[in-house]
């Protein structure tokens, strides 16, 4: 008994010697009970057009007028060679003919030598032309964020001033006088005017590049609401007003954006060259040189020319067996605008000028009933197909909830103010 006790602990005597020996020997950092994983932080790379910015020196410039890709492309070391290269890619991806003034650029450079060129066609597409190898072309687009927004107000001078003035994008009031062409005058819109729009904004870099779509709306003009209320119907997304009427009417109320009314409709007025008084059967609306005019309604052209009588170069359009209007002092007709050509209605017909006895540029334009001269700014436009029978419920649905939103909507009280 005595000897096994006294085997046992030069047993354990041992086994403690040898752990003190492996002890050490063990390098410090296996000693932890715990495991320490290592993660490798990535060093972030910024990118550009998708390339890394890191591996170049980026030029970015401006095209300026008149000035050809290939001087430009020259100063950076791209040779004639590849030049004639970028000349022979598929237009659709990059055409050289279209390089705009005014647009921006990148060039990737490598030491002296350019690696990438990139071109904004617009704000947010480009076309990233590859150098290094062979020549070849590939298109990309910017990440366009979309927000919803909204907006009140009220009418001091025009609608582009109302939402500019406000720090708004103006081309809201480009979108809203297409929705509401067949249904509101815009050069007749009269102070304290008021609207209301739920639109949506797309931005590239915090920079809008345009109204994406305009939800719902709603306009109060000479006494009366208008309302637009989106639906789709026929697999087609038109605007209708609350009682399921669509605002798209068989005319347009005007042939042009954006002017200005020099004389109205009249049976007695003093001619400004001739000086002598007769009928004006029309609406002269000015404008600049060059302005597209649009026409009003579908039909034929049944006459187009020049009026030795003052009319200048002219168009006629039959629209039906009813309406007929006619464009004159016209600096020039559209391509493919012919006698007995038909036309859609909103296609540009020809362009605002002062041919004939004219003081300035602008158009006359008129508008036949049965063949007697009405005033344009009177005739009422009958609306294309309403809501369908089987589509009220749902439209009722529709109209209800954009009418809600457009309602708690509020015109800023300082604008209120200002118009009581």
């Amino acid at each position: 008994m005595k000897y096994r006790y006294i085997l046992i602990v030069a047993i354990i005597g041992v086994l403690g010697f040898a752990t003190w020996l492996f002890l050490q020997n063990k390098p410090a950092e296996d000693l932890y009970t715990s495991t320490v994983v290592e993660t490798e932080i990535e060093k972030s790379v910024e990118y550009l057009y998708g390339i890394p910015v890191d591996s170049f020196e980026v030029v970015q410039g401006v095209i300026g007028r008149n000035e050809l890709l290939g001087n430009l492309l020259n100063k950076y070391g791209v040779t004639q060679q590849q030049i004639y290269q970028i000349t022979r890619l598929p237009r659709d991806q990059f055409d050289t003919r279209r390089i705009k003034a005014g647009n921006h650029y990148a060039l990737f450079m490598s030491g002296e030598e350019a690696q990438y060129f990139v071109y904004e066609k617009d704000q947010v597409n480009y076309a990233v032309v590859h150098l290094e190898d062979s020549i070849h072309v590939e298109s990309g687009e910017k990440q366009v964020t979309v927000k919803s927004e909204e907006y009140g107000g009220v009418i001091e001078s025009s609608l582009w001033e109302a939402f500019r003035d406000a720090g708004q994008n103006p081309m809201l009031a480009v979108e809203l006088s297409e929705i509401y062409a067949w249904s509101i005058d815009f050069f007749g819109l009269q102070e304290g005017d008021r609207f209301k729009v739920l639109y949506d904004e797309s931005f590239v870099d915090s920079n809008s590049v345009g109204i994406s779509k305009i939800h719902a709306a709603w306009f109060y003009h000479a006494g009366h609401e208008f309302w637009a209320i989106p639906f789709e119907q026929d697999s087609v997304v038109s605007y209708f007003d609350e009682n399921g009427n669509s605002l798209r009417k068989a005319f347009l109320k005007a042939p042009l954006s954006y002017s200005r009314i020099s004389s109205g409709f009249s049976e007695s007025r003093l001619h400004p060259i001739l000086k002598i008084r007769r009928p004006h059967h029309g609406v002269d609306y000015c404008a600049p040189t060059g302005t597209p005019v649009y026409a009003v309604g579908d039909g034929q052209i049944i006459e187009k020319g020049y009026q030795k009588n003052g009319g200048g170069n002219y168009l006629k359009i039959k629209h039906n067996g009813v309406y007929t209007t006619v464009y004159m002092h016209l600096h020039g007709f559209a391509k493919g605008i012919s006698r007995g050509s038909f036309v859609r209605q909103g296609e540009v017909i020809g362009y605002v000028g002062s041919t004939g006895l004219s003081t300035g540029p602008h158009l006359d334009f008129r508008f036949f009933m049965n063949g007697k001269a009405v005033n344009p700014l009177t005739v009422e436009s009958p609306p294309v197909e309403p809501i369908h029978e089987e589509n009220q419920a749902d439209f009722a649905i529709a109209k209800n909830s954009w009418m809600a939103a457009l309602n708690d909507l509020p015109i800023p009280n300082a604008i209120l103010a200002k118009n009581p």
